[in-house]
């Protein structure tokens, strides 16, 4: 008889405990949180032009004015980012240590199996380049896979990976690397004949690296799969459980596309009309 008062003695502190500590908002939604705080924290993929550090430590990018504009919106005025690998963001998102991330993230069906994405905020094509005189004749991803001696780098976590599988690429023929300086250095040293990225983060990246040794394939074959030009569409992922918080998100983000706003915080970093994301849907993408 004693065990059991001491039983439910201790399960009724707990349950004291845990009314506390839903009190002090450990209950609350990541949206209230942020809302009563003031604060969110945003994990961007160090990938320019989407979100990348400048010299004097500031953030910069397009998903990083446009994850401002929308949060200060939500009435959330303090945007807390870091700038980290594109392969550690989903990771970092569900070990929160992250509230949000974006930069480059592509809505695809096996992501959306992991993370809740907002509506799309832009469209993209892919970049290509070689070494100078392009010495392999290379146009497309399916020239690398015609030529077993030729190789390609590419970023980890990238959806180029998938877009290389899709053309018929071997796993051998892949160089996998963390950043977008190695992809380059990758190139420029001769590792590999070739590296692919998005066409805007290929430019930008060049044009900051001012190497004589890389030259884009400017009539570059777009990956065609199962009929389709492939376009990546990026958006701001949340965990799964935040589904009010995107849905609070889309709402914001409806508005800048409609007044205009959205193509306004875009253009400063390349993109033009032809980057918006139209009709597109996040269900669409999701589904592939």
């Amino acid at each position: 008889m004693k065990k059991l008062l001491t039983f439910f003695a201790i399960t009724a502190i707990l349950a004291i405990a845990g009314c506390g500590s839903s009190t002090s908002g450990g209950d609350s939604s990541t949206l209230d949180q942020a809302k009563e705080e003031g604060k969110i924290t945003v994990g961007f993929a160090n990938e320019r032009p989407y979100a990348y550090m400048t010299a004097d430590g500031e953030i910069k990018g397009e998903a990083v004015d446009i994850a401002k504009e929308i949060f200060n919106n939500l009435g959330i005025e303090d945007v807390e980012g870091t700038v980290t690998e594109f392969g550690s963001l989903i990771n970092g998102l569900h070990a929160g240590n992250f509230d949000v991330i974006t930069a480059g993230m592509y809505i695809r069906p096996d992501r959306c199996e992991k993370v809740e994405f907002a509506e799309p905020e832009y469209r993209i094509g892919e970049g290509f380049a070689v070494q100078p005189g392009n010495p392999l004749d290379l146009h497309s991803y399916e020239d690398i896979a015609n030529n077993p001696d030729a190789t390609i780098g590419v970023m980890n976590g990238a959806i180029e990976i998938d877009y290389l599988e899709a053309a018929g690429i071997s796993e051998e023929q892949m160089v996998i690397v963390p950043d977008i300086p190695s992809n380059i250095s990758a190139l420029e040293t001769g590792r590999v004949d070739a590296i692919t990225m998005t066409d805007l983060t290929l430019r930008t990246a060049l044009e900051d690296a001012d190497s004589d040794k890389i030259e884009i394939v400017e009539d570059f074959q777009q990956p065609v799969i199962d009929g389709k030009t492939v376009y990546g569409y990026g958006a701001a992922a949340f965990r799964p459980e935040d589904k009010e918080f995107v849905e609070a998100y889309n709402k914001e983000l409806k508005k800048l596309k409609e007044s205009g706003k959205l193509l306004e915080l875009l253009e400063p970093y390349g993109f033009t009309e032809d980057n918006l994301p139209g009709d597109v849907t996040k269900e669409e993408l999701c589904e592939g």
